[in-house]
């Protein structure tokens, strides 16, 4: 691997952790301003919560898993909106496809949404459905750091900067810093391995394609998406296999769940179920479709 290679990994991490921390800095800023409005909004719309999570997850930004994974942390959402988020999100993949010049690749974007938002609502519900008793822990545990920030917001005026300026600004600095160096680590492990050897698991077996694009959609960065979107523009693998690689790719989002080893149980009953999800549905689309 050449240093200009090397150069150009840094320079790809540097921007996508800048588009991160952009994202997640901005949305923290609101979400510190009308915070008890936000918490309480969800907590009130608790059954309907994961229809917000994969609306939210649609927006091709790989910040939207890495802010879910967050709020999660936080206990702000449930851990089926969390889900639904991860479902639902796919960072730049509908761009690349939407800008292929390729028709019949392009109108496959609106089916992929659909499939995307209905199949993030429908599991994250069945999800919450089955956490309920968990759910209702962390509605109690938001409940109080709600109160807590309430409380603090009206004792100084420098207590309001720090809350909703400050500690944003901190917090993002740190998914930034640790975004970028999950980035500039995978960046350097795919350019040393080479995307052909992705490219040539992938179309190695088409009875086998939505299992192995699930695979390499658990990869935490966007080189993965967009390498499921390439081979999917130029014929490689069905729509099916498309749409498992997709379903379980969360961008970075996973990456910082594992960071909280406090809920290590359920932070494998989210990547397992997204996992499975993405498998079962990618074979049912192929075997309607075709492999």
């Amino acid at each position: 691997m050449t240093w200009e290679v090397v150069l150009d990994i840094f320079l790809d991490a540097l921007k996508d952790s800048a588009l991160v921390f952009v994202f997640v800095f901005v949305v923290h800023i609101i979400i510190s301003v009308f915070d008890s409005k936000i918490a309480n909004f969800l907590i009130k719309r608790k059954k309907t919560a994961p229809i917000f999570g994969s609306l939210f997850g649609l927006i091709p930004q790989c910040g939207t898993s890495v802010l879910g994974a967050d709020l999660y942390i936080k206990k702000y959402i449930t851990i089926g909106t969390l889900v639904a988020i991860f479902l639902s999100c796919s960072d730049e993949a509908f761009i690349a496809i939407l800008t292929s010049g390729i028709p019949e690749k392009m109108i496959m974007v609106l089916p992929l949404l659909g499939l995307k938002l209905g199949i993030g609502i429908i599991v994250g519900m069945l999800v919450d459905i089955i956490f309920d008793k968990h759910n209702k822990q962390e509605v109690v545990e938001t409940d109080e750091v709600v109160e807590e920030i309430d409380c603090r917001s009206h004792d100084h005026e420098h207590s309001k900067i720090h809350i909703y300026l400050i500690h944003p600004l901190l917090h993002s600095l740190e998914i930034f810093g640790y975004v970028f160096a999950i980035n500039m680590g995978l960046g350097l492990l795919m350019g040393w391995i080479g995307q052909d050897v992705f490219s040539n698991f992938l179309i190695s077996n088409r009875y086998l394609t939505p299992l192995f694009s699930a695979i390499v959609g658990l990869i935490p960065n966007c080189a993965s998406s967009l390498l499921i979107s390439e081979l999917f523009i130029e014929g490689n693998i069905s729509f099916g296999a498309l749409l498992a690689g997709l379903l379980v790719n969360s961008g970075l989002g996973m990456m910082i769940l594992l960071k909280n080893k406090d809920s290590a149980r359920h932070i494998f009953i989210i990547i397992v179920t997204c996992f499975v999800s993405a498998v079962a549905f990618g074979y049912i689309a192929c075997l309607i479709v075709g492999f």
